[in-house]
């Protein structure tokens, strides 16, 4: 095959990773197709009265393979912040901080915490190598960690986090979840912003000085610069396998018909499957629609104040809060400006069938004010406006048995002919970033220079992929 035209679903970091490499590399054409308005996905940022805000909290973890983080200091230069991490976190109703330190965690938590971890870590001890009855996300953390910090704060968030109880969870969230999976993990941790103890940056994290989107709109930038076209506001309708694959395009109203020799899609394999002719078989479906991904909304509160706090993001495990995290993008990048006032972004994962979803701004911002005030946090400056947006597919929801829809997807999306799907919801995996960008890479290193695609290979790069573990 002579040099293949490439057309890639979706505009977030994977895609537009993808568009680059191959196109640094002169290994295809490349057409980019996304449905917003810019690019980034649910990793990009947009401007809030002069100051970008991103779509929840996003870092860039120094835990990023290097050849990919020396590709974004290039592309960013001096605009690549190196910044401490300063969040807080609430336990048993007092603030420590987060990533935790040893100090706080004396001196701030109740006696009775260390006690229970204690007594947790003695019972493990005495009980190790011990299983009973099939995992799930509960069991896995309880033998890891122990029912104190699962009680306190695992099992509460991962409740409102993905809507459901722990124990209808998969073991698979657990280990591709929690990065300190067992109490020996935590202690390294824990210990690891000891000086004398410190790993490679840790307790620091990459931020860009425009918001996280500068990634995104950085790798789009020089992708276009090699000569990939990205077309934004259009919107998938049709793709019709075969040896060459059609998709049909809606863009303002526009209809038109674009021919490739492979689709790269990095949306929803659900969705996939309700767009691909010929449709799927029932049972692939079937496993379609019992895949489900938890859905955003995100709450913006413009405050009339230079700082609401010094810290970078709050979090809330408890049950009775209904936010699970509140950030602050000024302090990200450690901004100054815009004087006299900032912003809060409040995250509140919902389903979109809930009431939360459909609430009106206003009822949004309340509860943001409420879930602040509960926590001894209260807004006292004027609130200048309220803005809103909408994350359809944030998390992946891994229930209890979810493997087997996902490997009946997964079979039939490897089987579609020259079709590729990958990314965070192509490969439905909650990932950082990071992650995102190494499967691009992956996909890109398996196009061969005759313009076939090396599948075998591309085994070996999901079995990698299987081993991310999500960075708080």
């Amino acid at each position: 095959m002579s040099k293949p035209h490439i057309a890639i679903l979706g505009a977030g970091p994977a895609g537009l990773g993808a568009a680059w490499r191959l196109r640094a590399a002169d290994k295809a054409t490349v057409e980019v197709i996304e449905q917003g308005e810019s690019v980034g996905g649910n990793a990009g940022s947009f401007d809030l009265d002069g100051l970008p805000v991103d779509y929840g909290s996003h870092r860039l973890h120094p835990s990023c393979d290097p050849a990919i983080l020396n590709d974004i200091r290039d592309l960013l230069g001096k605009d690549l912040l190196d910044r401490p991490r300063h969040g807080r976190i609430r336990l048993r109703g007092r603030w420590i901080h987060f990533p935790l330190k040893p100090v706080d965690l004396i001196l701030r938590l109740p006696w009775s915490f260390g006690l229970g971890v204690a007594r947790d870590a003695t019972i493990k001890n005495l009980r190790i190598g011990r299983k009973s009855g099939d995992e799930t996300f509960a069991s896995v953390l309880k033998q890891g960690l122990g029912k104190t910090i699962c009680r306190d704060f695992y099992f509460p968030y991962a409740w409102k986090m993905w809507g459901m109880a722990p124990e209808l969870l998969s073991a698979t969230q657990a280990r591709r979840r929690v990065s300190a999976g067992s109490l020996g993990r935590m202690i390294r941790k824990v210990f690891g912003v000891v000086p004398g103890f410190r790993a490679p940056g840790s307790g620091r994290f990459y931020y860009p000085n425009r918001g996280f989107g500068q990634i995104s709109q950085a790798i789009a930038e020089a992708a276009k610069a090699d000569g990939a076209d990205i077309k934004l506001r259009s919107r998938v309708t049709k793709i019709v396998t075969g040896d060459r694959v059609r998709i049909e395009v809606e863009s303002d109203g526009t209809k038109a018909s674009i021919e490739a020799d492979y689709v790269w899609s990095t949306i929803p394999l659900a969705v996939l499957a309700r767009l691909v002719e010929p449709s799927p078989p029932s049972h692939v479906l079937e496993s379609a629609a019992s895949m489900d991904s938890r859905a955003m909304v995100l709450i913006y509160l413009v405050l009339g104040q230079d700082q609401f706090s010094p810290y970078d993001a709050h979090y809330f495990p408890e049950r009775d809060i209904q936010l699970t995290r509140l950030s602050e993008p000024k302090n990200y990048s450690d901004r100054s400006e815009p004087k006299g006032w900032t912003v809060l972004c409040g995250e509140l994962p919902c389903d979109q069938s809930d009431d939360v979803w459909s609430a009106s701004d206003d009822a949004l911002g309340e509860i943001v004010k409420d879930s602040l005030s509960r926590c001894g946090l209260p807004v006292k400056c004027p609130v200048i406006k309220t803005v809103v947006r909408r994350l359809p597919h944030a998390y992946p929801i891994y229930k209890n048995g979810y493997e087997q829809h996902f490997d009946v997807m997964d079979h039939w999306a490897t089987d579609l002919p020259n079709v590729l799907s990958f990314g965070r919801q192509g490969l439905f995996a909650h990932d950082n970033t990071h992650h995102a960008l190494a499967m691009a890479y992956g996909a890109v290193d398996c196009l061969r220079g005759d313009g076939s695609f090396d599948a075998q290979m591309w085994e070996s790069c999901r079995e990698a992929f299987a081993t991310h573990v999500v960075e708080d």
